[in-house]
């Protein structure tokens, strides 16, 4: 396989060619080349074949008018083939506009001006491919022969189709100078946009901003600067506008718009630069998926990463998050590279900075990528405000709140709880960025504590206010606990006495119920022979009537004992039967004795 072509350098020379050279490495068998380009927004290609001879130059190839299309983005690709295959290079991009140079004007002669001292007159050819205004910017560089010190002249000078001339004057007698004349390439604007959101009215406001090319040379104060615009496709409803100013506010319908803008001096009108405003609700692509700004000694470098290789031009805008937008709004364009860099020194210290690329594919904008950076940071102005909430017999939330932008000097990293007992020990927690409260957690009851929160950036941290608080000596769990033990039982007593009092008989029954004499129960006179035999009575038939009769007797003392302690016993030992016979038995022995 042939080695893959690499170190691709284009040059657009102004109304002459477009050329590409590469590096070839040297081959083991003859290789030729191909330069495949797309042009016109991307809406055309072709193809370029060097001189493949074996003498010939087949590391370089121009593309040639008319097809050479100035603004214009292209795209090239390097094809190498031999025997055993093919391989292509990687595809490049590039703006006309910043790749674009003229041929050099040629000196044919420096010569002494007769008759004046201290003047030579250097005569030159107007470069044929040079810019179409009538007039031209030239750069005069001199020194003498044995300095390498070199004096710079500019001027401009009207064409008029034949040798040009200028006087240079103060010259040294006797002495020998070198001089080199260039001709300066016109250069274009950068035009660029900020869409607002559209009015009752359906007019959207469109800020068009504006400025020299990055790498133009310093000309000559600019006179004014041409502006029109169009809908898409209809030129009919082409304005016109003229301004000094470097930005315009315009209010456009709700369709595609067509923006062009030149600059003009004594030298003539700059090429145009155009830009496209997208209609209200079109979908922009996207392509950057990743972002990142680092601090490089003395510069800010942000870098991208892009999924589609098409895209080599965006556009870089950053801000000041303290300050207005309009005050401190820039913006600046970016061309094959992935990476834009500013020195620290054009940016302000502690100041937060919205940084937004956007991706430009031919004539679109896509969707820009954001993030927010320091050039350096700082110790916050002010510690954040701190409350105590919810103190508990052992905890408590402590609360902040986030301090304001303005005065942050960086970005916060960590917030840190400082918390102390009474003539106690010191402890602190330290949480991340985006924590606002934490809850503090062991500590004593009814003790009071002193709490600190400080918040850090990188460059260090700042404490906030002090506050203090006392836990409690009993939880409100166990407040409501005694409280309801304590009520109850007062609730309880309450309902007694109420009851009592209403109820009198029934609560002393209740509470001392009435017990039965054994002393004076009739009983033990309906028990049979058991009892009987306790009381030692014998009958027999010689008794008497009077003896027969059943008198009251003393009780020993041990059966009232037996009977107080085992009355349930006996009673279920006795039934309902036995207890009306002795009854009767009774009452048939008065009633004879009678």
């Amino acid at each position: 396989m042939p080695a893959k072509p690499d170190n691709i350098s284009c040059v657009f020379y102004y109304k002459k060619n477009f050329t590409c050279t590469w590096s070839p490495e040297k081959e083991a068998s003859y290789t030729w080349y191909k330069v495949r380009r797309t042009y016109s927004y991307g809406q055309k290609n072709d193809i370029c074949l060097p001189d493949n001879s074996a003498s010939g130059n087949h590391a370089s190839c121009s593309f040639l008018p008319p097809t050479i299309t100035n603004p214009d983005n292209y795209t090239i690709q390097v094809e190498a083939q031999n025997a055993d295959g093919l391989i292509k290079s990687d595809t490049t991009h590039w703006s006309l506009d910043a790749i674009m140079k003229t041929e050099p004007p040629e000196i044919s002669s420096v010569k002494p001006v007769l008759g004046v001292k201290r003047m030579v007159q250097i005569k030159w050819t107007r470069p044929v491919l040079a810019s179409a205004s009538s007039t031209l910017k030239y750069m005069l560089r001199f020194r003498t022969a044995n300095s390498a010190h070199w004096m710079e002249v500019n001027f401009t000078e009207e064409d008029i189709n034949g040798d040009e001339t200028y006087n240079l004057t103060g010259m040294l007698a006797f002495t020998e100078y070198v001089v080199a004349l260039r001709c300066v390439a016109p250069h274009g604007l950068d035009l660029w946009r900020v869409l607002r959101p559209a009015e009752a009215d359906g007019k959207r406001p469109v800020q068009l901003l504006w400025k020299k090319a990055k790498g133009a040379p310093v000309l000559e104060k600019t006179l004014g600067y041409n502006i029109w615009y169009f809908p898409e496709n209809n030129t009919n409803l082409t304005e016109t506008v003229n301004t000094t100013n470097q930005q315009l506010e315009l209010y456009l319908g709700s369709k595609t718009y067509w923006v062009s803008a030149v600059s003009y001096n004594f030298l003539g009108d700059s090429p145009v630069a155009t830009l496209r405003i997208p209609a209200i609700g079109e979908n922009s692509f996207q392509c950057i998926e990743a972002m990142q700004a680092l601090l490089t000694q003395d510069r800010l470098v942000v870098e991208w990463q892009s999924f589609i290789p098409e895209v080599d031009t965006w556009m870089v805008e950053w801000f000041s998050e303290s300050a207005s937008k309009s005050s401190t709004f820039s913006w600046e364009s970016v061309s094959q590279a992935r990476n834009w860099t500013i020195q620290q020194d054009e940016l302000k210290p502690f100041q937060c900075y919205n940084i937004s690329v956007y991706p430009v594919l031919r004539n679109r904008v896509g969707k820009p990528y954001s993030m927010q950076a320091y050039v350096k940071e700082g110790i916050p102005s002010a510690g954040p405000v701190t409350k105590a909430e919810n103190i508990g017999v052992k905890t408590v939330t402590i609360t902040w709140k986030e301090i304001p932008k303005s005065q942050r000097n960086g970005f916060i990293s960590n917030y840190t709880i400082f918390y102390q007992a009474e003539d106690g020990k010191d402890f602190s927690k330290t949480v991340n960025s985006k924590t606002l409260k934490y809850d503090l957690h062991s500590l004593t009851r009814n003790t009071s504590y002193t709490v600190q929160v400080m918040v850090s950036t990188r460059a260090g941290g700042t404490n906030g206010s002090r506050i203090t608080f006392k836990t409690l000596s009993a939880s409100t769990y166990e407040v409501i606990l005694v409280t309801s033990l304590v009520g109850g039982g007062l609730g309880l007593i309450i309902l007694l006495v109420a009851y009592g009092l209403k109820k009198r008989n029934k609560l002393k029954h209740l509470c001392w119920p009435d017990i039965p004499n054994p002393a004076e129960s009739s009983i033990a006179t309906w028990c049979g022979d058991g009892l009987k035999d306790k009381l030692n009575l014998e009958f027999g038939d010689s008794m008497n009537t009077e003896d027969r009769i059943l008198k009251p007797c003393p009780v020993p003392s041990e059966l009232i004992d037996k009977l107080v302690v085992n009355t349930e016993n006996f009673l279920e030992e006795v039934s309902t039967e036995e207890l009306r016979k002795s009854q009767e038995n009774i009452w048939e022995g008065e009633t004879m004795s009678m």
